[in-house]
């Protein structure tokens, strides 16, 4: 494969390639959204329909970190719950909003 011609891919599900706008219940906003559902079934889709691309980042940077914390192998059963229910407090929970005038921390690079 040659890497001539042609804009990047995304590496992710967090792209934005269709320009789609939803107003992100984590950063209490009009946002670009993702292009697809990121998770399966009706959790994937209340993402979609209520989650920007740049909340998603953040989710795959925390749950890269659940997935350490707790040692779970992401093909298991067991962590694909634990991982969905960290994703559904993250996004819909209590608190999941963030505050006014948040400013993620940029990274090194």
């Amino acid at each position: 494969m040659s890497a001539c011609g042609g804009p990047p891919q995304p590496q992710s599900p967090a792209g934005n390639a269709s320009g789609r706008l939803v107003f992100c219940r984590k950063f209490q906003k009009e946002m670009p959204g993702l292009d697809a559902p990121p998770w399966p079934g009706e959790l994937g889709q209340r993402i979609y329909e209520n989650i920007s691309a740049e909340a998603w980042k953040m989710w795959e940077e925390r749950m890269k970190m659940i997935l350490n914390e707790y040692r779970l192998m992401p093909w298991q059963k067991e962590a694909q719950e634990i991982v969905k229910k960290h994703m559904e407090d993250f996004f819909f929970g209590e608190g999941a909003a963030l505050p006014p005038g948040y400013v993620p921390e940029q990274g090194k690079g």
